[in-house]
């Protein structure tokens, strides 16, 4: 792997916060976080993992009391009782005495933690509200972040499945200080990113059948409407779609820029940038790189595929070789051109060759990564997948309905994904697809939009559910070219 695609981290524990037995390992962050192992051989993991990529705290203050049969451990805020043995509810227990927290039971294993909520992979396809993953927030002062499954983070950046059977457990005691459990949780997981500033002017975003024509005339229209944009959102028409031959699968994934609607691309990008706007181009990978692909013949000649016969470049994220190429070949000349960072458009599944890797996390990783190799500041433009998103930012929430339901939800799942550390949402402001017209919605979810943390005006592909302000009446128009 290049070095840029290696992420730092500080995986070592202070030893002093140790506390080791034959099949367990307490390790105390905090005097309100504790790390909780067991393993039946006796061996535990110091790797950073795809959630966890700093435990490197300061010394804590705690006492611990081993009567043979029971270990009692005691910080200022938490008094943890553990038998010894392989985690139970009648074994492990923990209570805090954190701030706000009076007669909470204490937490046994197995417990329903009881949070108040993190966020969600995704709003596709959701009319209203959704279920969401836990957070490490709760009003009963205590929740567990189950670190158990996800992989390892090797030294050469790659990742690996861990050792099955082996419980790994971070215990988050910090009653109603939800401040300071997020900072401490910044500091197990990582820190979110610093956000380039074109990031928080409003996008533009359609799926459309755009041209360079038709773009340009656009931005020139949004100019007479005194309504600025910073972000060029190109959807998948970009590329190539309609006129792939039928013998390569279909166009839903691209890499080749559609020249009739684009002659030169290098030249509308230029134009973007001379208006001091940035672009992101929509890919979905989930096909790889077929044979009809500008870049095909430079890919297939790195992956030691056969050109002349055709064969695909088959999209492999848990190949180290092709994740290489994928950059190098792919999306690094099309940055030459102008594109400034790229909208990762789940469509992969959720299985790799590798087990337990998610290939939306693994593309969300690298993008982010690689996205930063050259000294800008990186970002990438992707659904969430899973506690420790918020080092990738901008999340992209999906395709909601037009509905007063699902703008009813957005403000409350936006502020409870921050109890997951998942504070960069871009929603589709006005909603994506199906639902109703209705002006005042329109104009309440922009009012809604520029104080959401991305403005990102996005519809489908209907001539009925444009976002531009002069679609819709003069009173709404005014409101929503003042918020814009």
């Amino acid at each position: 792997m290049k070095s840029y695609l290696k992420m730092e981290t500080h995986p070592l524990a202070n030893p002093e916060n140790v506390i080791k037995g034959d099949k367990y390992r307490i390790t105390v962050l905090t005097e309100h976080l504790l790390r909780l192992e067991y393993s039946e051989d006796g061996e535990f993991i110091d790797a950073a993992s795809q959630t966890v990529v700093n435990r490197d705290f300061p010394a804590a203050e705690f006492t611990v009391k081993d009567t043979g049969d029971e270990l009692e451990l005691c910080t200022k805020y938490l008094q943890l009782n553990y038998n010894k043995k392989s985690f139970s509810a009648n074994g492990l227990s923990c209570k805090t005495t954190a701030v706000g927290i009076g007669s909470v039971p204490a937490w046994h294993y197995g417990d329903p933690t009881q949070d108040l909520g993190g966020t969600a992979r995704t709003l596709d396809q959701v009319n209203g509200a959704c279920e969401l993953e836990p957070g490490i927030m709760s009003w009963f002062g205590s929740t567990v972040l189950d670190d158990s499954k996800s992989l390892l983070m090797t030294e050469d950046g790659w990742v690996t499945p861990r050792k099955k059977g082996v419980q790994d457990l971070y215990f988050f005691g910090y009653g109603w200080n939800f401040r300071l459990a997020l900072k401490d949780f910044y500091h197990l997981c990582g820190k979110t990113p610093m956000l380039p500033r074109f990031a928080l002017g409003n996008w533009w975003s359609r799926y459309w059948r755009y041209s360079e024509a038709s773009y340009m005339k656009l931005m020139e229209d949004f100019d007479k409407e005194n309504v600025p944009f910073s972000v060029a959102v190109i959807d998948m028409d970009w590329h190539r779609v309609d006129d792939v031959d039928p013998k390569y699968g279909s166009g839903w994934t691209g890499y080749s820029w559609n020249k009739k609607l684009f002659p030169d691309p290098e030249r509308f990008l230029g134009k973007l940038h001379a208006r001091g706007m940035k672009t992101t181009l929509n890919v979905h990978p989930a096909d790889g790189i077929r044979a009809y692909e500008d870049c095909y013949p430079e890919v297939a000649e790195a992956m030691g595929v056969d050109a002349k016969k055709e064969e695909p470049v088959n999209f492999d994220i848990a190949d180290p070789k092709f994740v290489d190429v994928y950059f190098e070949k792919v999306h690094h000349p099309m940055e030459k051109e102008g594109v400034d960072f790229w909208w990762i458009d789940w469509q992969q599944g959720q299985s790799t060759k590798i087990e337990g890797l998610d290939p939306l996390w693994m593309l969300n990783h690298y993008h982010f990564l690689d996205s930063g190799r050259d000294g800008k500041r990186p970002m990438t433009f992707s659904r969430y997948a899973g506690p420790g998103s918020h080092r990738y930012p901008v999340g992209f929430s999906g395709d909601t309905h037009i509905t007063w339901e699902s703008l009813d939800f957005q403000p409350y799942f936006t502020s409870t994904a921050s109890n997951i550390g998942y504070g960069w949402w871009s929603h589709d402001i006005g909603g994506h697809m199906l639902g109703y017209r209705d002006d005042e919605l329109e104009a309440r979810w922009y009012q809604y939009g520029v104080f959401s943390p991305i403005n990102r005006l996005h519809s489908s592909n209907s001539a009925f559910s444009g976002k531009e302000p002069w679609n819709f009446s003069m009173e709404v128009r005014s409101t929503m070219d003042d918020f814009l």
